[in-house]
């Protein structure tokens, strides 16, 4: 069995947080969706890029409330975490023409969650070989566009994707 490291997340893990902060908390309380990163709003969860990403166009799907599992949330907010995940995947295959796609969430920090207080579910995009020498040999991901680019990119075709006749859906 082969496992790929990735010891540059560690530090990011293991920070201390001051207590009661939430990031996305704080991104859903901001006005500027382009300081916060947020792409979409929903009735009852948001999308937001990563700040720290796996690959460009790693999104996050998230609760507008403050819980730490699915389990504590409303069938009804389930299901919309469900449904702005599909449109994520459709609009990062358009976007960035993606082979595949990695959906999942870290629930407590024995599971690798960075934030356990708010669940979230990752959404990232994937290419067939996107494995490089970098991360391997010089401790290094490359991530060579930048977050503002991949917001414009991922909310052009989430916003296609979710309009209808009367503008965005939940916008």
């Amino acid at each position: 069995m082969r496992s790929l490291l990735s010891p540059w997340r560690y530090v990011y893990l293991v920070q201390e947080r001051p207590a009661g902060e939430c990031i996305f908390c704080d991104a859903l309380a901001h006005a500027d969706d382009n300081e916060s990163l947020v792409v979409h709003r929903g009735r009852e969860n948001f999308v937001i890029l990563n700040l720290y990403p796996y690959t460009n166009g790693h999104l996050m799907v998230v609760p507008n409330t403050h819980v730490a599992a699915p389990s504590s949330s409303t069938a009804s907010q389930r299901a919309e975490l469900m449904e702005l995940a599909s449109a994520c995947e459709t609009a990062l295959r358009a976007a960035y023409h993606a082979d595949g796609v990695n959906l999942g969430m870290n629930l407590g920090r024995a599971a690798g969650a960075g934030i356990e207080a708010h669940y979230h579910l990752h959404v990232v995009p994937r290419w067939e070989g996107d494995t490089n020498f970098m991360a391997v040999t010089a401790d290094t991901r490359i991530i060579p566009e930048s977050l503002q680019v991949s917001k414009a990119r991922v909310k052009e075709a989430l916003t296609r994707l979710l309009a209808t006749p009367d503008g965005p859906v939940h916008a």
